[in-house]
């Protein structure tokens, strides 16, 4: 019960922080009191609340998708999510959480009014979809164009304190949209979220139909293709987990706004990243505990330790040098100028390798399962799910 106190006192002191507009502290605070209870929705909904001030709108829509996870009812965090989302100008999920949070309890008049910010911006989009394509000056406008409503602070009679949501000055620019040479590859952005079983990702790609896209899933590798139109550059998101996933309890799903994927863990735990860590890696390997989690470990005492220390590291560099950005421009370079078998031989020895081996030959990988390939003096393991 101690526990339960000291986690209130401080979310207590989180709510006088952003009462104070002091939002840094109250995100200090509040994840302190996440530390005592990592399962409180009230908080994570009030975190929330203090990342939007910061401007860390993809962290707030995080929290107010965990803290919705918790709690399905918190009118509150769907709320937050909603507003989040609108800065992110991811205008229809933004809409979808605003209807939500009103469902569960119409008396807050915010829904209303955000929702139909969300419905004029959708209209925008629309407009400019049908418009016809000319060289013209395009105006880029800041999500904190549109002010956000007043959500007002309330102290209920346990003098629970519930942080306020206040005006932002309006502000927007012009910007000349420069016409480019030729045309580039469609940038996406991409955002992420856990929990003990499954890691969620959400790439914002709008209007993909869905014979343009490909996904597969291999034991800790995720791939991703967007094909754009004959004379552009396919999205390609290709990457190394954190840890390993269970590919036949994965799945994605196609909306208008995004495409959703779900994975499914291999071991239940918190990724401290979305994308492979080789220096956990090192860590495990020196410690010699957990063998059966990390493939580069083994049983055998007569292990050279120190050239695998000097292997690991030389891995950590040649990542630092190139990483996943190398990665991708090569499969968009190979990728964009490849014909159709060249780019399923592609797909699908990289997938079924584990990210080890990448063929262009779809003579060769079609017939059979392509093994995986480990760098010179190091063994591949098969390990049991």
């Amino acid at each position: 019960m101690v526990g339960f106190e000291m986690a209130e006192d401080i979310e207590k002191r989180g709510h006088a922080a952003f009462v104070d507009e002091d939002y840094e502290e109250a995100v200090n605070l509040y994840t302190e009191a996440l530390a005592l209870e990592p399962a409180n929705a009230t908080v994570l909904s009030s975190r929330a609340a203090a990342h939007t001030k910061l401007e860390n709108y993809t962290d707030a829509v995080a929290d107010a998708n965990r803290a919705i996870e918790l709690n399905p009812k918190a009118p509150k965090a769907f709320l937050r999510k909603g507003i989040a989302c609108f800065h992110l100008e991811e205008y229809e999920t933004a809409k979808a959480s605003f209807e939500a949070g009103a469902a569960l309890d119409p008396t807050i008049s915010a829904f209303k009014t955000w929702i139909a910010k969300c419905d004029a911006k959708i209209s925008e989009e629309n407009t400019e979809v049908f418009a016809t394509s000319r060289p013209a000056a395009t105006t880029v406008s800041s999500a904190s164009e549109v002010a956000e409503p007043m959500e007002t602070s309330t102290r209920s009679a346990d003098s629970e304190v519930v942080p306020s949501l206040e005006k932002e000055e309006p502000s927007s620019s012009e910007v000349p949209a420069p016409e480019p040479a030729s045309p580039a590859p469609p940038k996406y952005r991409h955002t992420w979220y856990q929990s003990q079983s499954y890691t969620s990702i959400e790439i914002f790609a709008k209007k993909i139909r869905k014979e343009d896209l490909e996904v597969d899933f291999g034991e800790q590798i995720l791939s991703v293709v967007i094909k754009a139109g004959e004379s552009e550059e396919p999205y390609v998101f290709q990457t190394r987990l954190y840890g390993k996933i269970v590919p036949s309890k994965c799945s994605y799903s196609l909306l208008s706004t995004k495409v959703e994927i779900k994975l499914a863990k291999a071991d239940p735990s918190q990724w401290k990243q979305l994308e492979f860590d080789p220096k956990s890696v090192t860590v495990k390997v020196a410690t010699k505990k957990d063998v059966k989690e990390y493939p580069s470990s083994t049983k055998k005492p007569s292990k050279d330790w120190d050239r695998i220390e000097a292997e690991v590291k030389k891995e950590e560099k040649d990542e630092k040098l190139e990483g996943d950005a190398a990665l991708n421009k090569l499969f968009r370079d190979i990728y964009s100028s490849a014909d159709e078998d060249t780019r399923r031989a592609m797909n699908k020895s990289f997938v079924e390798s584990n990210g080890t081996v990448l063929s262009t030959n779809w003579k060769d990988v079609g017939k059979k399962k392509v093994e995986g390939s480990a760098p010179t003096g190091m063994d591949m393991k098969k390990w049991e799910i």
